[in-house]
């Protein structure tokens, strides 16, 4: 799908014709749509069709009067079916004559509040938007980081009386989430600071200062990443071996039963016997059996909470 979009009251709002839009995005486009954008701007093929590697490295590339930026975006898998919860996908920006250009294949929230024109007002150009895409990008990561934090705190505590490997399974997700995260949030850092160093970026005045702000907020979510993934880490080698003691204090339990339980069963088979025995002429043999068995196993039982057997 291709979508058009025209600045107002520096806004973006829908363009009625494609010759008056300012910003093109395209979302998850057919051969024909792709075919349609290379021929009317005179791109590279590869400008497009990269962009469907959910693997593509962020990099920034010059093409005659074309300037292409491919950041890594973060996404959210909410359906519970999903392989992982969180990953990454490349986002292509292509600034091309008056226009920039926008593609992706992947469903990303990032540019949500720019498609439904909820954004704030600023002074749009290309250089100013392509950064406040960067912008969006690095505060999406920080937001993702926050819910793997949250849900990673809800598996801690199920974590301390469990005996499954349901919990641990979902805490290798969450860190594998974060090793994409973290990939992807140090391919865009290098991709920032080649453009800050960049002319054309410069072009615009106020892009100086705007590229620090996105640089600084990328750092913050690299070390937030590598923070949390350390933490995850740590914490999947702990609950491995409280999960292995969960597992020793439930058998060992269950061995202390099957002893006591065992005492008025070697009673009962001792005298149940085909030989003579004591007690086989008293009236009171079964209850003085029964005795028997009832004070060996509560000694066993006493010697057990004695010894933190139970």
């Amino acid at each position: 799908m291709v979508q058009y979009f025209k600045v107002q009251e520096q806004r973006f709002v829908p363009a009625m014709a494609p010759n008056e839009a300012f910003w093109i995005h395209l979302d998850n486009p057919n051969d024909e749509e792709i075919k349609q954008l290379i021929e009317r701007f005179n791109l590279e093929e590869d400008y497009i069709t990269d962009l469907q590697d959910a693997d593509e490295n962020s990099r920034m590339e010059y093409d005659g009067g074309a300037v292409l930026i491919i950041l890594r975006v973060p996404l959210y898998y909410r359906h519970r079916s999903a392989t992982i919860p969180f990953a990454t996908a490349p986002l292509g920006i292509i600034a091309v004559q008056d226009k920039l250009i926008t593609v992706s294949f992947f469903a990303t929230e990032v540019l949500t509040q720019y498609l439904e024109g909820k954004h704030k007002p600023f002074n749009i150009t290309q250089q100013s938007f392509l950064l406040q895409i960067a912008l969006r990008t690095a505060i999406y990561f920080l937001k993702f980081l926050k819910e793997i934090i949250r849900r990673s705190n809800n598996i801690e505590t199920e974590l301390y009386q469990s005996m499954r490997n349901k919990e641990i399974t979902r805490l290798l997700r969450l860190e594998k989430s974060l090793v994409y995260f973290s990939t992807s949030l140090q391919s865009n850092e290098i991709i920032l600071e080649r453009m800050q160093r960049s002319r054309w970026l410069n072009q615009d005045p106020d892009a100086e200062d705007m590229i620090e702000d996105v640089i600084i907020e990328n750092r913050q979510a690299i070390e937030m990443t590598n923070v949390h993934s350390s933490i995850l880490s740590s914490m999947m080698d702990a609950f491995a071996s409280i999960i292995s003691n969960n597992l020793n204090i439930r058998m060992k339990f269950l061995t202390s039963v099957s002893i006591v339980l065992m005492l008025p069963t070697l009673v009962a088979s001792i005298w149940g016997m085909n030989v003579a025995l004591p007690l086989q002429e008293s009236k009171y043999a079964f209850l003085i059996l029964m005795g028997i068995s009832a004070v060996a196993s509560t000694l066993v039982v006493l010697y057990f909470i004695h010894k933190n057997m139970f």
